[in-house]
């Protein structure tokens, strides 16, 4: 190769050939990097992985039995501020293991009241929701983006990844989504972080103050409070029955 300037102050042109050798040489390493090194970043790998890590927070759960919250309490070793971001903590951990949210959110306002109760509980759900898309993006994305197929999962994925924040806004709204399934699904389509974050804060409000009133409330099953707050649930969901039942033919057809 020539020296990088000249005698005459001009700048001098590479060797093709030294190039080419050059990009051989890179070639050839990066088709000698390890078997192991392969099979670790493949998609498979990390999608099972992923399969690996859920199935053992759902076990941790199994075992340590976080409803039991409800019936004996928060530990007495801590209260204040500190006892709310551990709570808020183990619930984004916990909807990560699949925990049903109505319970955590109950448990919000048994243990915090009404107000403290909903801010721990959305401080919570956007974590786990962070959290399971996180995974789902860095793990499961690139494995389970092929398998889309079928005229129903594709128009899913479409309004999923055009219409990010409203699509996410109408699942976290509608009671008769999973909270997993919705984050799983959104980390497999394109949808961008701050949309899915923000549609998660939002829409989950109207939901997570009624359990959180039900539950800070659920000492005086007759006062106004408790009413208002179980209608605010049984309402929803019965009308997500409905609409469900009114177009199940449209689903079976897609």
């Amino acid at each position: 190769m020539l020296d990088a300037t000249d005698r005459s102050g001009g700048t001098a042109t590479a060797d093709p050939r030294a190039a080419g050798t050059e990009l051989v040489v890179a070639a050839s390493s990066a088709d000698s990097a390890p078997p192991l090194t392969r099979v670790l970043l493949s998609p498979w790998f990390r999608l099972s992985l992923l399969v690996a890590l859920l199935a053992v927070a759902a076990g941790c759960v199994l075992w340590f039995e976080p409803q039991r919250l409800l019936t004996r309490g928060w530990p007495p070793q801590l209260g204040g501020a500190s006892a709310a971001l551990v709570f808020a903590t183990a619930y984004g951990l916990c909807t990560v293991a699949f925990v049903p949210r109505p319970l955590l959110n109950l448990a919000a306002g048994a243990l915090f009241g009404s107000g403290v109760g909903l801010g721990t509980a959305l401080a919570g759900t956007v974590l786990g929701a962070g959290v399971s898309f996180g995974l789902g993006r860095v793990l499961g994305q690139d494995a389970l983006r092929p398998l889309l197929r079928g005229r129903w999962l594709n128009a899913a994925d479409g309004q999923l990844s055009r219409h990010g924040f409203r699509s996410m806004m109408a699942a976290r709204l509608f009671p008769g989504v999973p909270f997993w399934a919705a984050n799983y699904c959104a980390a497999v389509s394109r949808m961008g972080w701050l949309p899915f974050l923000l549609a998660t804060a939002l829409g989950s409000v109207p939901n997570t103050a009624a359990y959180a009133v039900a539950g800070a409330r659920a000492s005086s099953p007759t006062s106004p409070a408790f009413l208002i707050a179980t209608a605010s649930i049984a309402v929803p969901l019965l009308a997500g029955a409905v609409v469900a039942w009114r177009k199940r033919h449209h689903l079976r057809d897609s």
